[in-house]
C-alpha cells in the first residue's frame, strides 16, 4: 500500500501539470473546453456601409470569443466602397445598406440580409424652430422641396407670410452610401438628386448637424441614438415625418423619443420603407471559405441576440430561414 504522503505528492504533481496546460491554452486565447470550436481558424475581411459597421464590430468581437483562432478585420467607408471591394475580391464581405441592383447581381454579387434599420432626418437640438417642428412634423413634400427642388431655403416651414427666418444649411453625403440612396428613394429620387453640402460618412454627418444650429441632414439611427441610454445623442434631434400630412404629429406618428420607440416603429411598419431597409453582406459569388460561411450562419442564429441592444431590428423568422437556405 502506498503511503499517504506519496499519494499527496502525486496529486500535487498532477495539479501542477494541469495548471501549466490550462495556462498555455489561455495564453493562446483558447478555452479549455473549446473542443471543436477551437479548430476553426482563418481571417475574414469586411468593408463598407457605416450603417452596418457598429453591429458588425459587435458580431466580430463575440464570434472571436467563441473562435479565438479567427481574425476579423472590419472597416467602414460607405456602401459603394463595400460593393466595389467585394466584387473586386479585395474583401470577403461587403457591408451594404441599400438594395442590391441587377447590374451588381450580373457582376456576381451574392448577398444575404442580416438585420434591418432606417435613415432618419436630423437637425440640431438647439434649433430655434424645434418646438414647432416636433409638434407638427414635416411632410415628405416639404423634404422634397428642401433636398430635391431647393425651393425651401430657410426655416419658415409652416407660415405663408413673408416672415424673416434663418437660412437653412442643408447637408448630404459625399460618399456613395446606402443612407443617401435610401433618403433619396424616399423622396422619389436617388442620391445624385440630393442637394446640400457633401459630408463624408455617418460620423461626419452627425458632427455637421451637432455643430450647426441651422443644419439639416439625415443619419442612420445608430448614429443618432446612444446604445447605452437608448436616448438621442447630445446635440441631435430627429425631425418627425408628418406621414398623413395633416399638419400635426399624431400619436401613432410620434415614436422618435427613444431608440426602442423607433425600432418598434420600423418593425411594425409605422416608419416607412424606404427609408427603413434591410442591411446585407455581399460577396463575389457564394463564399467558399468555411470560416466566412460559419460567421454568416452564426450571425443569422446566435448572433441575432445582439441586434436589438446594438440599435437594429430583427429580421422576421421567415426571412431568417430564407437567408439561411442561401448558405
Amino acid at each position: 500500500m502506498k503511503s499517504i504522503g506519496y499519494v499527496a505528492r502525486t496529486v500535487l504533481s498532477l495539479m501542477i501539470i494541469i495548471s501549466f496546460v490550462l495556462a498555455g491554452c489561455m495564453e493562446r486565447g483558447e478555452k479549455p473546453d473549446a473542443g471543436h470550436r477551437g479548430k476553426l481558424r482563418g481571417t475574414i475581411t469586411i468593408s463598407g456601409a457605416f450603417a452596418l459597421y457598429p453591429i458588425t464590430v459587435k458580431w466580430a468581437e463575440e464570434f472571436q470569443k467563441i473562435y479565438p483562432r479567427v481574425r476579423i478585420d472590419v472597416s467602414a467607408g460607405g456602401a459603394g466602397k463595400g460593393m466595389m471591394d467585394a466584387l473586386s475580391g479585395m474583401v470577403d464581405l461587403g457591408m451594404i445598406s441599400r438594395g442590391i441592383t441587377q447590374p451588381e447581381i450580373d457582376k456576381g454579387a451574392w448577398f444575404v440580409a442580416v438585420t434591418k434599420d432606417a435613415v432618419v432626418p436630423t437637425i440640431n437640438a438647439r434649433n430655434p424652430y424645434l418646438y414647432d417642428i416636433l409638434a407638427r412634423g414635416v411632410t415628405k413634400k416639404t423634404f422634397q422641396d428642401i433636398f430635391i427642388n431647393q425651393t425651401i431655403t430657410d426655416w419658415n416651414l409652416y407660415y405663408n407670410e413673408n416672415l424673416l427666418a434663418n437660412k437653412m444649411n442643408v447637408y448630404t453625403r459625399s460618399d456613395a452610401c446606402g443612407a443617401a440612396e435610401m433618403w433619396g428613394e424616399f423622396l422619389g429620387k436617388n442620391q445624385e438628386s440630393l442637394a446640400g453640402v457633401g459630408v463624408f460618412g455617418d460620423p461626419g454627418m452627425a458632427d455637421a448637424i451637432k455643430n450647426d444650429v441651422f443644419g439639416i441632414g439625415y443619419n442612420n439611427i445608430s448614429y443618432v441614438y446612444d446604445m447605452t441610454t437608448r436616448m438621442k445623442r447630445k446635440g441631435m434631434e430627429v425631425i418627425p415625418i408628418d406621414l398623413n400630412t395633416n399638419g400635426s404629429l399624431d400619436t401613432n406618428e410620434n415614436f422618435y423619443g427613444t431608440l426602442d420607440g423607433i425600432i418598434a416603429a420600423i418593425k411594425d411598419g409605422r416608419y416607412p420603407s424606404p427609408p427603413a431597409r434591410d442591411l446585407y453582406f455581399v460577396s463575389k459569388g457564394k463564399p467558399k471559405s468555411e470560416v466566412v460561411i460559419a460567421f454568416l450562419r452564426w450571425i443569422l442564429t446566435d448572433g441575432q441576440q445582439y441586434v436589438t441592444e446594438s440599435g437594429y431590428v430583427y429580421l422576421s423568422d421567415e426571412k431568417i430561414r430564407n437567408e439561411l437556405m442561401k448558405l
